[in-house]
């Protein structure tokens, strides 16, 4: 990781750590950067609905169009439009600003490649360079080279129609819950199961640029779990502020999370001879439930570190169909460069309609080990790491766990925080165990607040 950008683009505090002046000098960057032989670059934008997202908007394009670069804007659209409109039309590469499960005050910038991807480290260390750098030394554009501005929305309508071409069968007669995040998919996701036929029931849609994520989608699953419960509803989705996420309700108002729903996904696509390889992607944070669920099917899994850029490259190199992360970023290869939450959503549903099912009775065969993640905001997440007193703590808990559970202890790569997750027999031991690490990091002043 850089010193601005993680693994999730450029992320913090809205004109704290992450200002308009960053998002201007990104701007210059990137037009500077993909305009060739007198060629101007074409670049497009998307946002969620953050307060913030519309001033980073503006210094993108103020930026973009100094440089001589076209700026095209999809408006208020989901992370995976972005990638999806990127590399179907031709675009130079992508911009969405969002700071994804975030709350509002922060935001933050992610820049996608022309080949949809997230943009490679080496051009991020550049921009980098560039922003602190004390001298400018890009070229502004002048006169008839001066960029301009496009109105895409056409391209999120775009992504719509391709999410809809995606479904094998209608959603007629179905049931569905829609939890919105008051975020991007407030824009898209109704639309598609309205199209496809589903009685949707739709929470959390209405946003005011404050209230994205606030008690509500995918970090706040209990919210959709009532909903599904009180309304007598086949199924709920519930989605992140920037769409890339999805985790589920079943009928029963069980919680249907990244690694049940890879489990559901992978159990189908190997039926279907559609599992490239016989192998899920996973990342290290994945429960030893859904392991000892794919040896009984006989599915083959790989572990990668923590976060949906890792799983993706995984599955690039080997060629896999399928991969994701408990959180609910899951990446369908065939269909997507990106997780994305609407697209999996459908995916689910095409699981429970092809197999003429419930969702419930889908992952009944899935036993998940009780487990706790309990983040912490430090000062600084080196010194945790390296703290000698700290370290001897999870030292121990590794050995008293032995074979019978697990502690892994990892820094967000996006916040200063530290996450520290067990996985015991017991939620009782969980706690134990993840409050030994949290006193042992309070003791040594590591927490803030």
């Amino acid at each position: 990781m850089g010193k601005y950008f993680g693994t999730d683009g450029f992320r913090g505090e809205a004109n704290v750590d992450l200002t308009v002046m960053h998002a201007y000098k990104v701007g210059r960057f990137l037009g500077n950067y993909y305009s060739k032989d007198n060629k101007p670059a074409n670049i497009v934008i998307g946002k969620d609905t953050r307060r913030s997202s519309y001033m980073f908007e503006y210094s993108l394009v103020a930026g973009l169009t100094a440089s001589g670069a076209n700026a095209y804007l999809l408006h208020v659209t989901p992370t995976p439009s972005v990638s999806y409109v990127v590399r179907s039309e031709g675009f130079d590469c992508g911009i969405m600003i969002s700071a994804s499960h975030n709350p509002y005050y922060d935001n933050g910038i992610k820049i996608i490649n022309g080949s949809g991807y997230k943009l490679e480290a080496e051009v991020e260390n550049l921009i980098e360079a560039y922003i602190d750098s004390e001298v400018d030394n890009l070229p502004f554009a002048t006169k008839e080279n001066i960029g301009r501005t496009v109105d895409y929305a056409i391209g999120r309508h775009r992504y719509i129609g391709y999410l809809i071409s995606l479904a094998t069968r209608s959603f007629q007669d179905k049931k569905v819950g829609l939890d919105l995040a008051n975020g991007a998919s407030t824009t898209v996701a109704k639309g598609v199961f309205d199209a496809l036929g589903a009685k949707t029931f739709v929470i959390n849609s209405d946003p005011n640029g404050t209230n994205i994520n606030k008690d509500c989608g995918s970090t706040h699953i209990e919210v959709l779990r009532k909903f599904v419960i009180e309304n007598h509803l086949d199924v709920g989705f519930a989605y992140d502020g920037d769409a890339d996420r999805c985790l589920a309700i079943d009928e029963k108002g069980n919680i249907i999370d990244g690694d049940l729903i890879l489990y559901i996904c992978g159990a189908y696509m190997k039926s279907r001879n559609d599992l490239v390889k016989n192998t899920v992607v996973t990342t290290i944070m994945s429960n030893m439930g859904l392991y000892e669920a794919f040896d009984k099917q006989g599915i083959r899994y790989e572990k990668t570190a923590v976060g949906d850029k890792y799983v993706y490259e995984n599955m690039m190199a080997n060629g896999y169909s399928i991969g994701g992360e408990q959180s609910g970023h899951i990446i369908f290869n065939k269909h997507a460069t990106t997780g994305d939450g609407v697209l999996t959503s459908l995916k689910l549903m095409e699981v429970m309609l092809e197999c003429k099912s419930t969702l419930s009775e889908l992952h009944k065969e899935v036993t998940i080990f009780p487990q706790l993640l309990k983040n912490a905001r430090v000062n600084d997440k080196k010194a945790v790491k390296e703290d000698p007193v700290v370290k001897e703590v999870i030292e121990t808990v590794e050995k008293e766990l032995k074979n019978e559970g697990r502690i892994i202890v990892r820094e967000s790569g996006t916040e200063p925080v530290i996450r520290v997750m067990v996985e015991a027999k017991t939620e009782d031991l969980c706690k134990y165990h993840v409050n030994r690490v949290f006193q042992a990091m309070q003791d040594r002043g590591h927490i803030v607040g």
